[in-house]
């Protein structure tokens, strides 16, 4: 087994396979730093298929079972479900999921199903159309997201709901959207994280995860962690179960088993990183498996990142975009 520096075992891998996407949310590509001009990577910059599954072969022998896709958004890579089948028929890998903002998934998520994905995670911070306009950005409503999740669950993928908390934004609609969504799929409550360098992030804005959890007005009985690692703690209330990620006020760093690859293949092993290694340059230039497994290997054993347990200790600035690492 693979340990990092405080004894964390290297486990999940998520991989970004795209920077563009088709939403400016506020608290990840804000319109006013992600406008029309702004210069997306040139597809040849881009990790190809065949690199990423060689990439992710390799991580699979160092001890990775499971794998997560993301952008930006990832459903606007071209041949997306091609990807997934090459990653699905991998040996050891034991869960395949997507992070997307589901507005494609009307269209997708039968062939990403068929493909070999099991899961998505679908972001939605409000079901009021003028908040959740103004935080994804670009006005968009609400209902065609709620169309993606219906199409994800005719498709037969497993379905999760992620809400980013806001004070003064979206934090008064949170009990609507509780009720309304708990029946379709879990819903996952994080806290407004100072990821990247343009969202503006400051400690009032921080809905702590305990209030949340007052604001839905259930009775809730906490959930054991399902595995070493689990981000959310979960509970359960009135029969439905809601998820709490607490990066800021509850940080989890102890148990953070993930690593994370750009769409331009550059390994980061925290998601506040503000460098790191390029994976790229040596698969281009013809390394070989082993060197691979030896560079990754070391990269993760000296590996001592704990950002979120530091926060009020540590400035960490340049962090590595969220829309380069898909959060």
């Amino acid at each position: 087994m693979l340990l990092d520096r405080l004894g964390r075992p290297l486990r999940d891998l998520r991989i970004s396979v795209t920077d563009r996407c088709n939403l400016r949310c506020t608290y990840c590509m804000p319109a006013e730093f992600f406008g029309p001009d702004h210069a997306f990577l040139p597809r040849d910059e881009l990790l190809s298929f065949e690199e990423i599954e060689r990439l992710t072969r390799v991580f699979v022998l160092l001890g990775v079972r499971k794998l997560r896709i993301t952008g930006g958004e990832p459903t606007l890579r071209r041949d997306l479900p091609e990807l997934i089948g090459r990653l699905s028929r991998i040996g050891g890998v034991q869960d395949l999921a997507m992070t997307t903002n589901g507005l494609l998934l009307p269209r997708f998520a039968a062939g990403l199903r068929a493909a070999g994905l099991q899961r998505v995670t679908v972001s939605i911070d409000s079901l009021d159309p003028e908040v959740f306009g103004h935080m994804n950005g670009l006005g968009t409503h609400p209902q065609k997201v709620l169309d993606g999740i219906e199409a994800a669950l005719q498709a037969g993928l497993g379905v999760k709901i992620n809400t980013v908390v806001q004070r003064g934004v979206n934090d008064d609609g949170l009990r609507e959207l509780w009720l309304a969504l708990r029946d379709l799929a879990p819903v996952r409550f994080i806290e407004f994280m100072d990821v990247g360098n343009h969202n503006g992030w400051n400690m009032d804005s921080v809905v702590p995860s305990r209030e949340v959890l007052a604001r839905l007005g259930e009775a809730f009985t906490p959930v054991d962690p399902g595995y070493r690692g689990e981000v959310a703690a979960r509970h359960v209330g009135a029969g439905h179960e809601v998820g709490l990620i607490s990066s800021v006020t509850a940080p989890f760093c102890g148990d953070c088993s993930r690593a994370r690859i750009s769409a331009v293949g550059v390994l980061y092993p925290c998601l506040f990183a503000g460098s790191g290694t390029d994976l790229r340059a040596p698969l281009r230039s013809g390394a070989s498996d082993a060197r691979l497994s030896e560079l990754l290997g070391g990269v993760w054993s000296a590996r001592t990142d704990r950002y979120s347990e530091e926060r009020g200790e540590v400035t960490r600035s340049g962090k590595v975009e969220m829309s380069h690492i898909g959060g």
